[in-house]
């Protein structure tokens, strides 16, 4: 199959109980700008954060979300969304400024990471191929 044919990732839709203060979060850790923010399902918020070519739809519901359980063993369950940087040091740097605390730090073909979760709970990978 060619390249021409092979579909992309273009986001992901995360349920949050403050898409703004998230979406702020998000552009100051990972460099990101938010492409469109507006209203969305059920009188919800949405605001789309990431670069040109991928994004994190970030939604608050009108009425307070259900919080979810973390258990990456139940199936229909996100298990954690992974973003690729280029100076991870800088960018663990960042998340611990902004009170998180990075975890699993590990150093293995074919980058360095590490994990986080936010004030959501939502689990992030941080991974730089760079050596």
């Amino acid at each position: 199959m060619s390249d021409a044919n092979v579909a992309r990732l273009e986001h992901v839709n995360l349920t949050v109980p403050d898409a703004k203060a998230t979406a702020a979060m998000l552009c100051r850790l990972f460099g990101w700008h938010v492409r469109w923010e507006g209203p969305a399902l059920g009188n919800g918020h949405t605001v789309h954060v990431g670069n040109q070519v991928s994004y994190l739809a970030v939604f608050t519901p009108p009425a307070e979300p259900n919080a979810a359980s973390f258990d990456k063993m139940r199936t229909g369950h996100l298990n954690h969304v992974g973003v690729v940087v280029d100076d991870l040091d800088a960018t663990e740097a960042r998340v611990k400024a902004e009170g998180h605390e990075p975890y699993s730090h590990d150093d293995y073909e074919p980058g360095r990471r590490f994990y986080f979760k936010d004030e959501n709970g939502i689990e992030f990978e941080v991974v730089s191929y760079g050596r």
